[in-house]
């Protein structure tokens, strides 16, 4: 975490995210948009949070597409932005390999034409082939289309002693026909291949945080995602609060069961959640309530009683569950629950 970066207290049910953060670094797939489309609530949420005069910035572990890609999408679907919005994995890989190795140096590109302009913008020579005398490797999604040789490439290359950076190593991606290989799928090929370890610049890894502060210039920002192992582990890197959506891949029992590194600072349903203050957990004993709901560890077992609004029992339940597992993951029945919330 930048030392320059101010973190405030988390904001009480008075005072709105997106006025007690300046920034929010969003996350695009299962937070502002899936398979291509916006998400329920979310081009009217941002909107709203962009004229109280926080600032957006979009988030990307996909390698795939340039920012001026990214930016036109977003732009077409109702959520204004610019390419300078945009922050990617191939971004923060290449910032990374720029550093080791000098201007002008070529560099094996593995992936799509998000990564090559990326490597162009530090001062760096894509090349196609292990035999164009390249310095290092970089490996980014390439998309569902990527040809079986390219990993050949990168295997020669590697196994000759080149270093090896990858953007990012999400083992899947969602799309409009549900999940898929991701880069981290990719990557694991060419690690069987050569045995060898890359460096990764992507969520959940501070070279990614790194990128996005210099890039926005962010002093109190919140991160906004879907996925407990890169965006809340990402902040949590990072130092920084997150607010995590239920509108992609993570559920409540896998939030129950998450580990101190993948524990949001807030949880809501969508994008709204940014335009609101998240209701206080309070403690009594060994029980946690919020709103009409209250959540306890009884012989073993997660128990909620009380009624309300959905999500603050599962914030209540969040409470008991972290209290109770500590360091650790909890190991305690949740599915009953869960059950009742309807979640």
């Amino acid at each position: 975490m930048s030392h320059q970066q101010e973190r405030p207290r988390p904001a009480g049910s008075g005072t709105a995210l997106s006025e007690a953060y300046d920034t929010a670094l969003l996350d695009l797939d299962g937070v502002v948009y899936a398979g291509g489309e916006a998400i329920g609530h979310a081009v009217e949420s941002l909107a709203r949070a962009r004229a109280g005069g926080m600032h957006l910035a979009y988030v990307t572990n996909n390698a795939l597409r340039t920012p001026d890609a990214v930016a036109e999408h977003l732009t077409e679907l109702g959520v204004p932005a610019e390419p300078s919005d945009v922050i990617t994995s191939a971004q923060a890989v290449a910032r990374l390999v720029a550093d080791q190795l000098p201007s002008g140096a070529r560099v094996l590109a593995i992936g799509g034409e998000g990564l090559r302009v990326a490597l162009r913008e530090r001062g760096l020579v894509p090349v196609e082939s292990a035999d164009d005398d390249p310095a290092a490797v970089v490996q980014g999604y390439g998309g569902p289309d990527m040809a079986w040789g390219r990993f050949a490439e990168a295997s020669y290359a590697i196994r000759r002693g080149l270093p090896w950076f990858a953007s990012n190593t999400d083992l899947t991606i969602p799309g409009a026909r549900g999940i898929a290989p991701g880069n981290g799928a990719a990557v694991e090929v060419v690690r069987i291949a050569t045995g060898a370890e890359p460096q990764v610049a992507g969520k959940p890894l501070p070279p990614m945080h790194r990128e996005t502060v210099l890039r926005t210039g962010a002093k109190r920002p919140i991160v906004v995602g879907d996925r407990l192992d890169t965006d809340i582990e990402g902040a949590f890197n990072g130092g920084v609060d997150s607010l995590l959506v239920l509108t992609g891949v993570t559920d409540a029992a896998q939030l129950l069961a998450a580990p101190p590194q993948h524990r949001p600072t807030y949880v809501d349903r969508d994008l709204r959640g940014l335009l609101t203050g998240q209701p206080e957990v309070t403690s009594a004993g060994d029980a946690y309530r919020c709103g009409g709901w209250t959540a306890a560890v009884r012989g073993g077992e997660l128990v909620l009683e009380g009624e309300g609004e959905a999500l603050d029992g599962l914030r209540a339940l969040c409470a008991a569950a972290w209290a109770s597992a500590g360091p650790g993951v909890c190991g305690l029945e949740t599915g009953k629950a869960v059950a009742g919330l309807g979640l």
